[in-house]
């Protein structure tokens, strides 16, 4: 009992605080590897994100219906190309009327190697929503980036 009385008269304790925190006690948050690498891009994976963005748009267009899919006949490989038309053949984007324009949401794309970018897009069509998802390789002797596989939902 004395001994918890001593304590209390002569005021808290002082622990070390453990390395890496700041002056509160608080350890820094670590940053998410997602933002880490955004801050490391080089221009080339820039490029291929801003690429991915505007190839989201048309590969959109297509699909419901506002662009002929001829028009990205050069920016697939045949594989993708087949993939592309058999889902403008099954109307996997219907437009809910003559109305309803695509909104789309933020373009997500991640690198899983070098030379290629996968990426998924929100589509917003009247009361209907879909996911479109595409992956950009770059390929041929100029190394041009070209779509091989689509999806959408």
């Amino acid at each position: 009992m004395t001994a918890h009385l001593n304590r209390l008269a002569t005021g808290p304790q002082h622990r070390p605080r453990p390395t890496g925190c700041d002056q509160a006690g608080r350890r820094p948050r670590r940053p998410r590897a997602d933002c880490a690498a955004a801050v490391a891009a080089t221009p080339e994976e820039h490029d291929a994100r801003a690429l991915a963005g505007r190839f989201a748009r048309q590969l959109v267009e297509v699909l419901t219906g506002v662009r002929p899919s001829g028009q990205l006949m050069r920016h697939t490989t045949l594989d993708g190309y087949g993939q592309l038309a058999s889902l403008v053949r099954v109307g996997a984007l219907r437009r809910g009327g003559p109305a309803d324009r695509p909104r789309l949401g933020p373009v997500h794309d991640r690198s899983p190697s070098p030379g290629a970018v996968e990426a998924c897009v929100r589509v917003d069509l009247g009361r209907r929503h879909h996911m479109v998802a595409f992956r950009l390789e770059r390929r041929g002797p100029a190394g041009q980036w070209r779509c091989t596989a689509v999806e959408a939902r």
